[in-house]
């Protein structure tokens, strides 16, 4: 047979880059970035390259398994899809009689195609739908909301015509979204200057104008010295101010003590640098980028950094500017019709969550909870019972902090049910498993891209299911009929495709060619209109939050250095692995089989450690040996480890014992929170390390 070209969104992370691959008699050839998507070019991170593995791997959950022995164990018994979706069904059914239809939780990881599992949770009546949200970007999207009565999703960072980037609490360049590095690397070749702030050195570093060096947890120093010499020197935007900003007087009032010099006792970054850089940029604006953060579930006080990173732009004048914080356009911007939603098939649920979202913090945006606080009200069963747990494509075992500790509370539960195209450890824990086919061997519901270009995507199916796998969309619509949830009781995708393109003027058709449909040829920059605040302006001091006891303007507490031979424990991602499921991928494991520990050279000396040598890294009895990676770029106060590594799960051969938990070191991290944003605060823990 002719080899031939089908069109499909990667699931290898959260970016979900589009994808070209060529399929020949049943087969998938080879695998790309789709040549039609901007600012893709073709290009493909090495994560997505080695999709290809994920249809050959025989150590992924091969069929349907009901739990045998005890949880934890691996004692599974096959069963077919019919026995497995009617015994999560008769489970969860049983389970809403006696406690409630609130007793159900549910968490995914979000993204452009949660629309139907959101729609799914709406069905069986519960309030209880999470995603991962509260461990990666939550800080951001609510400072976001506070300011401008929108989250981060609004906004598009318009790399290829920005003149300043300012990359803080982000690393772009090991993410990895291809297009985002593809824009930023245009940008740098037409003038852009980068400047990066971390507590090491990265690649993103390795291609900065400026790199300053930050000692751990004081970002929200630096930010605040920042707004001072911009409001100080009068260099900040004064028409765009008056226009839009409020309270520019009293955030006058409150940065007054934050000055450079101050910023340089806490942060270690010299205040002559600060000034500098600050003048440097707003030379530049509006055509200014300071990244607000997407893994921002750091430090107690993320909030408040990710806040003053979007008032640093509004005093650049760079929200909704070309070249700054774009606004994101829908496609009601040029005149057309978005995807009709599934979720709105079913009629909205109340009540209140078990995250405590919608009573104790009422200006938290709902769709994105707090899982970690929904854990903890299984363990207490307050504010009601909750006792059946859905995890669908998304491993809190291996994502939150303190495994142990999760571990005990989702033993309190009658079901856990897990659906997910690899193991992951939440899945080893489960009930019941669910296999889903790898995102090659699916199609998916359709998804609406906003932004310069807004239009719609769509995954094909690239070959048959090898194994005995179901697609994500299918679990759904079964388990729907199967619960009586008529509006969601889809027969086949197409009809899911049909309903969703009612009334946008595009039809199936439309997407054989590329694989997308662009809704215009020209991107399209929206000005900034009337907010979603109370004053329609962007508010430094917001009134709803501070009623809810959020302050806007939260003083800065300082720092103690780490008790001696102690170090803060910072973690983050790598350009190979996303998260930890894609460790036991046999092409990513050869080229990163485990993770190293990172140190600053002054703590290797001290320990008696050379760079490669073992060291033994302990917290609260949890102990684990890794590889010493030493580095004069690393902040002294700090190690560093990437993220995912040390799962125990025997299914996976490789994987399995390699490289040390980061989330083990992190004992009571459930209870380590910014309540302010909502965030998880992984690195507000402290290791000792030794030679091993």
């Amino acid at each position: 047979m002719p080899e031939k070209t089908i069109f499909s969104i990667c699931g290898m992370c959260s970016v979900h880059c589009p994808v070209q691959v060529n399929v020949q008699n049943g087969e998938c050839r080879f695998i790309q970035g789709n040549l039609h998507a901007p600012g893709i070019n073709g290009a493909l991170c090495v994560r997505g390259a080695a999709g290809l593995e994920l249809i050959k791997d025989d150590e992924r959950p091969q069929f349907p398994m009901i739990r045998k022995g005890e949880r934890g164990e691996g004692r599974w018994l096959r069963v077919s899809w019919d026995e497995a979706l009617d015994r999560v069904a008769e489970k969860i059914s049983a389970i809403q009689a006696q406690h409630g239809k609130q007793s159900l939780m549910w968490s995914d990881s979000g993204g452009c195609f949660s629309d139907l599992t959101a729609a799914f949770v709406r069905g069986l009546g519960s309030p209880n739908y999470q995603t991962s949200s509260s461990s990666c970007d939550i800080n951001m999207h609510h400072a976001a909301l506070s300011l401008l009565g929108f989250d981060g999703d609004e906004l598009m960072f318009d790399y290829k015509k920005a003149k300043y980037v300012i990359l803080q609490t982000r690393n772009i360049f090991e993410s990895i979204d291809v297009k985002e590095v593809n824009d930023l690397l245009s940008g740098l070749e037409a003038g852009c200057k980068l400047a990066v702030i971390d507590i090491r050195a990265t690649i993103s570093m390795a291609k900065a104008d400026r790199f300053l060096l930050i000692r751990p947890g004081t970002d929200y120093a630096l930010n605040l010295s920042v707004i001072h010499v911009l409001l100080n020197q009068q260099l900040y935007d004064a028409g765009f101010a008056q226009n839009w900003l409020n309270d520019i007087d009293a955030l006058r009032s409150f940065v007054a003590p934050y000055t450079p010099e101050w910023a340089e006792a806490e942060t270690g970054i010299q205040a002559d640098a600060i000034v500098s850089l600050v003048q440097e940029i707003a030379k530049a604006a509006p055509a200014v980028i300071w990244h607000p953060g997407i893994l921002t579930a750091r430090y107690k006080d993320s909030f408040y950094v990710c806040r003053t990173a979007f008032i640093i732009n509004a005093l650049l004048g760079s929200i909704g500017a070309r070249g700054g914080l774009a606004l994101a356009a829908k496609p009601e911007s040029v005149g057309r019709k978005g995807l009709k939603k599934l979720v709105d098939l079913l009629p909205e649920v109340g009540g209140v969550r078990a995250d405590g979202v919608g009573s104790r913090y009422p200006v938290f945006d709902a769709n994105r909870g707090l899982l970690h606080q929904a854990f903890q009200a299984i363990e207490t069963q307050t504010p009601y019972p909750v006792k059946a747990y859905m995890s669908f494509g998304h491993d809190p075992l291996a994502e939150h902090a303190d495994p142990a500790s999760l571990t005990r509370i989702l033993d309190k539960l009658e079901l856990l049910v897990c659906a997910t195209p690899f193991w992951s450890q939440t899945a080893w824990h489960a009930d019941i498993v669910l296999p889903v086919s790898s995102y090659l061997e699916q199609e998916s519901i359709l998804f609406q891209q906003n932004g310069l270009k807004p239009g719609f995507g769509v995954r094909f199916c690239c070959v048959n299911p090898r194994l005995d796998t179901l697609s994500d969309w299918r679990i759904i619509t079964e388990l729907s009929k199967r619960l009586g949830i008529a509006a969601l009781s889809f027969n086949s995708i197409q009809d899911i495709w049909n309903y969703q393109l009612q009334e946008t003027g595009v039809s199936m058709e439309d997407f054989e060619e590329c694989g997308l449909v662009e809704l215009t040829q020209k991107p399209v920059y929206e000005k900034l209109s009337t907010l979603d605040t109370a004053s329609f302006r962007i508010e430094i001091i917001n009134s709803q939050w501070e009623k809810a006891g959020i302050a806007s303007l939260q003083p800065y507490t300082s720092r103690s250095a780490p008790k001696p031979g102690l170090y803060r424990l910072t973690i983050g991602g790598c350009a190979i692995h996303a998260q930890g499921h894609t460790i036991n991928n046999s092409r990513l494991f050869s080229q990163m089989p485990e993770n190293e520990l990172w140190m600053h050279d002054s703590v290797a000396h001290n320990i008696g450690v050379s760079d490669g040598e073992n060291v033994v890294v302990s917290n609260n009895g949890y102990c684990a040996t890794i590889r010493a990676r030493v580095s004069q770029y690393m902040h002294p106060e700090a190690v560093f480890m990437v993220h995912g590594f040390g799962r125990s799960i025997p299914a996976e051969s490789r994987a399995c014992g390699k490289g040390v938990s980061d989330i083990s070191l992190m004992s009571g991290g459930l209870g380590q929170w910014d309540t302010s944003g909502g965030g998880l605060a992984f690195q507000e823990h402290f290791v000792s390390v030794k030679k091993a």
